[in-house]
C-alpha cells in the first residue's frame, strides 16, 4: 500500500486521553439508537410501562412525607410537604440514576464491546441522555403539582428564581457523569465495588440536602454538608421554586469547578482504559 494512501479510520493498539469529537459526531445516529433502545428495554413486558417513571418519585415522596415531616417533624420553609419533597426528589432521581448507570458502562455491555468498534463513551452517554429524558417526564409532573399549588394559592410563583433550575440540572447531571465515569472503570476491574457504590449513594442523601434545607443544619456539623458539591445544587434547584436560597455564590462555584474537574478525570480515564479493561471483564 502506497505511504500516501488516506485512511478515513485507523485502528492502533494505542489508546488515547482525549475524545474525538469528529468520530463521535460521525457515531450520532448510534447515540440515539442506542437511547432509544435503552428507553424501550426498560419498560418492556412491564404492567404500567413509563408510568414507572412518574410512579417511583410519587411514592417516595409520600415517604418522606410521613417519616421526615409528620413524624420527625423537619421543617419545609413554610412549603407544602409534598412540593418540597417532590423538589428534592426529583433532582435526585437524576443524580442517583445517571451515576449508577453510567457506572454500568463496562459491566453491562462487555460482550458487545469485545466484538465490535465504536467510542465506548457513547454507551455512556446513551445513559446520561435516556436519565435527562425521563427526568423531563418528572420535571413535568413536578411542574404540574407546583401549578396546582400556586392556582390554590398555597404558593407564590417566583418567574426571576426559575432559569436557576437549568444550571442545578447542568451541574447534578455533569457530576454524576464524571463520577460515573471513573466507577466505571473501577468496578470494571474491581467488581466489589459495585455494591460499595450503591451504599455510599444511599447514605450521601442524608448530607444532601434532599428532604430538608441547608438553614435547619446546626453549624457544628454545617461543614460536613457543605464540603459536598451537591448540596448547593439541591438549594439551587430548590430556590428556582420557592424563591429561598439558603447557600451561598462560593457554594456553586465549587460545585460549578468540581464537576468541570470530575468530568474532565472521568472523561480522560475512560477513554484511556476503556480497550484495556475488555481483557479483565
Amino acid at each position: 500500500m502506497a505511504e500516501s494512501a488516506k485512511w478515513d479510520w485507523e485502528i492502533t493498539s494505542k489508546t488515547s486521553w482525549f475524545v474525538d469529537v469528529k468520530e463521535l459526531y460521525f457515531y450520532k445516529d448510534l447515540l440515539i439508537s442506542q437511547t432509544r433502545k435503552d428507553f424501550l428495554g426498560a419498560y418492556q413486558q412491564t404492567l404500567l410501562g413509563p408510568l414507572w417513571v412518574l410512579i417511583q418519585p410519587i411514592l417516595t415522596v409520600s415517604i418522606f412525607v410521613v417519616v421526615f415531616n409528620n413524624i420527625l417533624g423537619v421543617k419545609t420553609d413554610g412549603y407544602p410537604p409534598v412540593l418540597f419533597n417532590l423538589i428534592g426528589v426529583t433532582l435526585w432521581t437524576l443524580f442517583s440514576d445517571v451515576f449508577i448507570n453510567t457506572t454500568r458502562t463496562f459491566t453491562q455491555n462487555a460482550a458487545v464491546f469485545s466484538k465490535v468498534y465504536f467510542p465506548r463513551i457513547i454507551v455512556a452517554l446513551s445513559a446520561l441522555l435516556l436519565q435527562l429524558v425521563l427526568f423531563g417526564i418528572q420535571l413535568l409532573l413536578l411542574g404540574s403539582v407546583f401549578t396546582y399549588y400556586i392556582l390554590t394559592k398555597q404558593v407564590a410563583f417566583h418567574a426571576d428564581t426559575l432559569p436557576l433550575l437549568f444550571i442545578a440540572v447542568i451541574v447534578t447531571a455533569g457530576i454524576a457523569f464524571g463520577a460515573g465515569l471513573i466507577f466505571s472503570v473501577l468496578t470494571a476491574k474491581y467488581r466489589d465495588l459495585a455494591s460499595l457504590t450503591q451504599l455510599v449513594i444511599r447514605l450521601l442523601m442524608f448530607v444532601t440536602p434532599v428532604f430538608f434545607t441547608l438553614a435547619i443544619v446546626p453549624k457544628k456539623v454545617n461543614w460536613i454538608v457543605m464540603i459536598n458539591p451537591l448540596s448547593s445544587m439541591f438549594e439551587l434547584f430548590r430556590s428556582a421554586f420557592t424563591g429561598i436560597y439558603h447557600g451561598t455564590l462560593t457554594g456553586v462555584a465549587f460545585s460549578a469547578i468540581f464537576m468541570f474537574v470530575i468530568v474532565t478525570i472521568g472523561t480522560l480515564l475512560f477513554n484511556k482504559m476503556g480497550d484495556k479493561l475488555l481483557d479483565v471483564l
